[in-house]
């Protein structure tokens, strides 16, 4: 697996993109922020190549 595809943990996602767990899930509500991977049945992750995008996306707007 490469980075790119890597699957990361909520608080992994939270230490790259410093917001509220309450502000992220209100982002991928609304469509801001990636949706997540169901991995298990209360378990979910993020891919690292949605969230290297997100980072490149922010950055591009002087964010």
């Amino acid at each position: 697996m490469t980075r790119a595809d890597t699957l990361l943990r909520l608080p992994e996602v939270l230490a790259i993109i410093p917001v509220s767990r309450a502000t992220w899930y209100e982002g991928i509500k609304t469509g801001r922020f990636p949706a997540q991977v169901k991995i298990g049945p209360r378990i979910a992750a993020w891919r690292r190549s949605d969230i290297d995008r997100l980072l490149a996306s922010l950055h591009g707007r002087g964010a």
